[in-house]
């Protein structure tokens, strides 16, 4: 099966800092350094942490007019966004959801200036930039770029470890996005990221990868970080996982992410509708849902991982949802979850019990993010 497995161009790095490598999306992954998970985590919530994305899917699409805003128009055709009121080096969340409402992929778009960027998770990427092509491709040419690398660094100290490389991110504000040099390599730089710490997310040409590493790794306060800190930092900042927590059977609103829909893409927009499953999504907005994702605490250390039962009851006699994602947070020192339940038991503080071998643990419903947001505004 390894054979098969493909490779980031942060792989011999990874492999020289003594990372444990899993399978993940079709690649090697790390999935965490000699520090290990609980110090990952931490260091990256106190200073800053180096994560290897390039498993993740760049793909650029760019208007045949030259116009950057048509490009934006056509996207948003499979998106319900407003890319077209998106400034240039700004970038935007978005869903890229199918004729039920469903959500087939979430990313992130940038406005270069000249076209816009779109990153996609790895596991859809192939499929997102086929949709994407056979959509676009009378008004726009779109280039998978699948051999870049992109990198993630994340933590409270991650401007001070980026800026004596990249002067210029010092300027910069959450979701703000620019081409720039690293130690003299051209690169594209995002202050974004999944942790809910302030960050970057730097691409490169895969060749350039390592040289581009190696210099950010140098700085002070910066560990390499694998995709198990990854993940617990990301669920204590109440960010869903595709394929987890959203997936073609959660719609945008069901998953709480109704704020990823602009006003200009909503009822009585001047831009309404106009994606796949919007007749679905607009109703859901007016008219509500039966269930939602929420995030849950629960009492004890014990942690209620994805796929356990959720009820109203302690005897398991009403079941209401499921948990999506679970596990011990080790910033809050407390189990942390979310999942999907009936929407008459998603008000804050409301008590609900989910089914942990063969008991039934209590948990209470709780905002999310778990954790205070460090983003740089």
């Amino acid at each position: 099966m390894t054979e098969s497995l493909q490779r980031t161009p942060l792989y011999d790095l990874n492999l020289e800092l003594g990372a444990k490598m899993v399978p993940f999306a079709g690649f090697e992954m790390p999935i965490q350094f000699p520090a290990g998970l609980m110090t990952e985590h931490l260091h990256t919530r106190e200073k800053a942490g180096l994560f290897d994305v390039s498993h993740m899917g760049q793909i650029r699409i760019a208007a045949k007019s030259g116009d950057v805003k048509d490009a934006a128009a056509a996207l948003e055709t499979l998106v319900p966004a407003d890319f077209v009121g998106l400034a240039a080096g700004r970038q935007r969340y978005g869903l890229l959801t199918n004729e039920e409402g469903g959500i087939l992929d979430d990313l992130m778009v940038a406005n270069m200036g000249k076209d816009l960027l779109v990153v996609v998770n790895a596991g859809c990427k192939v499929q997102d930039a086929d949709r994407i092509e056979k959509a676009l491709s009378d008004r726009c040419v779109v280039t998978r770029q699948f051999d870049r690398a992109l990198m993630a660094l994340q933590g409270p100290a991650a401007e001070a470890a980026l800026a004596p490389l990249c002067p210029a991110v010092k300027d910069m504000r959450f979701m703000d996005v620019i081409e720039t040099e690293l130690s003299g390599v051209p690169v594209t730089v995002s202050r974004s990221g999944y942790t809910g710490e302030d960050g970057f997310e730097i691409g490169c040409a895969g060749a350039d990868a390592d040289r581009v590493a190696r210099a950010i790794l140098a700085q002070a306060d910066v560990l390499p970080i694998g995709l198990g800190a990854r993940d617990s930092l990301r669920l204590e900042a109440g960010l869903c996982l595709y394929g987890n927590d959203i997936d073609v059977t959660t719609t945008p609103v069901e998953a709480a992410l109704g704020w990823a829909i602009q006003k200009a893409r909503r009822e009585g927009g001047v831009r309404e509708g106009g994606y796949p499953g919007a007749d679905v999504v607009l109703k859901q907005t007016r008219d509500g849902v039966a269930r939602k994702r929420v995030g849950l605490m629960a009492e004890g250390r014990a942690p209620v991982r994805a796929g356990a039962k959720l009820f109203a009851d302690a005897e398991g006699q009403k079941e209401i949802g499921v948990v999506t994602s679970g596990a011990f947070g080790p910033s809050v020192k407390a189990p942390v979850a979310m999942g999907y339940i009936a929407s008459d038991y998603a008000a804050l503080d409301t008590p609900v019990f989910a089914e942990l071998r063969g008991k039934y643990v209590p948990l209470h419903v709780r905002a999310m993010p778990f954790v205070a947001p460090g983003f740089k505004r």
